[in-house]
């Protein structure tokens, strides 16, 4: 999918969800998209999946697309992505060995 298409994807989804309400319950594998739609995320560790952590993702609502590289959101990611590759956050590849 594109990236104009991800986005408008995400946008028509926060949409439905402030038009109707509701809770959502949304499994995605793409870290941008799980900090632009949520306000709690639940990262899994591999087999057998197990909650590893909980983010709690708090971006102003509404949400546009200038928030995908605010400072905040930033952070988030990087914090994400750490738990994922059981790395420290700010932790180059390098560093790693």
């Amino acid at each position: 999918m594109t990236s104009r298409r991800s986005a408008r994807k995400m946008e028509l989804l926060l949409e439905l969800w402030q038009a109707y309400g509701i809770t959502v319950l949304f499994v995605t594998h793409d870290v941008d998209e799980a900090i632009f739609l949520s306000d709690r995320i639940l990262v899994l560790s591999e087999r057998p999946g197990r909650v590893r952590a909980e983010l709690r993702v708090a971006l102003p609502r509404p949400r546009t697309r200038a928030v995908l590289t605010s400072p905040d959101f930033m952070q988030l990611k990087e914090r994400a992505l750490a738990l994922l590759f059981d790395t420290q956050p700010g932790a180059s590849a390098q560093a790693r060995g």
